[in-house]
């Protein structure tokens, strides 16, 4: 189950998958057809803020890099968790180019 919020035209103007936020909530079907077109056009409008902050997280890492090669700043300046994100996308990064390489009919030897 959902809960939606409408408009005066009856038309859903929000959601929540868990919780009735107040009287004005009605609980829909997770299934109804509305709601459902309503999550789809929502995920829709995001798509170019998403795609953005995508290439720009790429950007920004590609950044701290050229920072830490040219000794501008330290690594280990930055917190820690940035530290740990930014290795696991680097390892991430890493994983992706090297899975293309190679092919599954590919014979290493």
């Amino acid at each position: 189950m959902a809960y939606v919020l409408k408009n005066s035209l009856g038309q859903i103007i929000a959601t929540s998958a868990t919780e009735r936020l107040n009287d004005d909530w009605v609980q829909v079907d997770a299934t109804d057809k509305a709601y459902i077109s309503f999550l789809e056009n929502s995920l829709a409008e995001g798509d170019a803020f998403r795609e953005s902050d995508i290439h720009l997280a790429r950007v920004l890492e590609d950044l701290i890099s050229l920072l830490v090669e040219r000794n501008t700043i330290r690594f280990t300046d930055l917190p820690e968790q940035a530290q740990r994100r930014l290795n696991q996308r680097q390892s991430m990064r890493n994983k992706s180019q090297l899975s293309g390489i190679l092919d599954e009919s590919s014979e290493l030897f």
